[in-house]
């Protein structure tokens, strides 16, 4: 399924989940310059090149991209989105999707905005759309974010080898081996607890 999913504004305290847009790219050219010490293996523009990766996203298909806006400031601080919606094979409606293409700026990281962008995108997933699966992956050797993905309560299921195209700088065009990590239907209601944990210590410390 490639079609893009019409999904509203996902509003949290911490963060919104705008539908990504040309109006963006001033926050994102300048979020993505703050310090690019940890995009070694994500898709991430340099600023200079921010307006052609939006139109990028927004022309991908089976993506349904967003802009993570800080709501403490209303500034466009990354990017997540929706990708790879998969249908039932003999019904309507979506059985799967993965969250994916996510990235923040420095000043972000740690902030709790991941955490509430995770919870408010794998919501909408299991309690607005009914899938069953959602699927989240990164290059294997990110260990800070498969160490990100953990602590959300998000599980672990394996490598996949020679699974995705690489995004580290050097090897445009070569394979890399994926870790793969998911959430079930039956599991979201323990992980939605578990997020809301950790929302509320970054709330008691703020």
């Amino acid at each position: 399924m490639s079609v893009r999913l019409d999904v509203p504004v996902l509003a949290g305290s911490l963060v919104r989940l705008e539908p990504l847009a040309m109006a963006h790219a001033v926050d994102l050219a300048a979020a993505v310059e703050e310090d690019r010490a940890s995009y070694g293996f994500t898709l991430v523009p340099r600023g200079s090149d921010v307006p052609v990766y939006v139109a990028a996203q927004l022309a991908r298909r089976g993506l349904t991209p967003f802009a993570q806006v800080r709501v403490s400031d209303g500034r466009a601080v990354g990017c997540s989105g929706f990708w790879d919606p998969r249908s039932w094979p003999d019904r309507p409606g979506l059985r799967a999707v993965e969250v994916g293409f996510t990235w923040l700026a420095a000043s972000a990281q740690g902030s709790g905005i991941n955490a509430e962008a995770k919870f408010l995108l794998l919501g909408y997933a299991f309690e607005t759309l009914g899938v069953a699966r959602v699927d989240l992956k990164t290059d294997a050797r990110n260990h800070r974010c498969r160490r990100a993905l953990e602590r959300l309560g998000i599980g672990f299921e394996g490598v996949l080898r020679n699974w995705s195209m690489s995004w580290a700088p050097g090897e445009e065009g070569m394979l890399r081996d994926s870790a793969m990590f998911a959430v079930v239907a039956s599991e979201w209601p323990t992980v939605r607890r578990t997020l809301l944990t950790l929302l509320g210590k970054v709330g008691r410390a703020g």
